[in-house]
C-alpha cells in the first residue's frame, strides 16, 4: 500500500464520517479513526494509525494542501487576526527542500493560494504543503527538521 492509497482512505473515512476504519492485507494493518476536534466536536478529524510498518515505496514528491486555516487562537488582538496554516499529517517539517537551498517561505513573505510553504516528510516520502490563503507570513510557529503532529499550527499569516 502506498501513502497516495492511505491518503485517499483517510479522505474516504472523513467524507462518510466513519468512526473508524480498520484495513489488514496481510502483515500490515491500518487503523483509522476519527476524532472530534476541541472546536468542531461534531465533526470529525482523521486519525491514522499504522500497527506494522509496510514496504515502503522510492521516495516522491507530493503537493498536499495545507489542513485548515483558521483565525489564531490567541490572548492578542492583534494576532487574533491572524490566520494559521497547520500541519495536514504527522511527520518532520522541512523550511527548505534541502539543507542549502533557501527556505520556501520566510517572515515577511507573500504567498499565495497553492504556493509550496514548507515539506512534511512522513513515512520516507517528502509532501509538500500548499498554503490555500494569501497574505504574508507574520510567524513561523515550527523549527526546521523538527516533529509535527496532524493539526498543529506551522504558520501565522496575516490575510490583509
Amino acid at each position: 500500500m502506498d501513502f497516495s492509497q492511505i491518503q485517499e482512505i483517510i479522505r474516504m473515512v472523513s467524507k462518510h464520517k466513519l468512526s473508524e476504519f480498520i484495513l489488514k492485507e496481510g502483515e500490515f494493518k491500518l487503523v483509522v479513526r476519527n476524532q472530534p476536534l476541541a472546536s468542531e466536536s461534531h465533526a470529525p478529524a482523521p486519525v491514522a494509525v499504522h500497527t506494522q510498518p509496510a514496504p515502503i515505496p522510492a521516495p516522491v514528491q507530493v503537493a498536499a494542501p495545507a489542513h485548515k486555516v483558521e483565525a489564531a487562537p490567541t490572548a492578542s488582538n492583534e494576532e487574533a487576526n491572524y490566520l494559521v496554516i497547520k500541519s495536514p499529517m504527522v511527520g518532520t517539517f522541512y523550511r527548505s527542500s534541502t539543507p542549502d537551498k533557501p527556505s520556501f517561505v520566510k517572515v515577511g513573505d507573500s504567498v499565495d493560494a497553492g504556493q509550496t510553504v514548507c515539506i512534511i516528510e512522513a513515512m520516507k516520502l517528502f509532501n509538500e504543503i500548499e498554503s490555500d490563503v494569501k497574505g504574508k507570513i507574520v510567524k513561523v510557529l515550527v523549527e526546521d527538521a523538527s516533529p509535527v503532529e496532524y493539526d498543529q499550527p506551522l504558520f501565522l499569516v496575516d490575510p490583509s
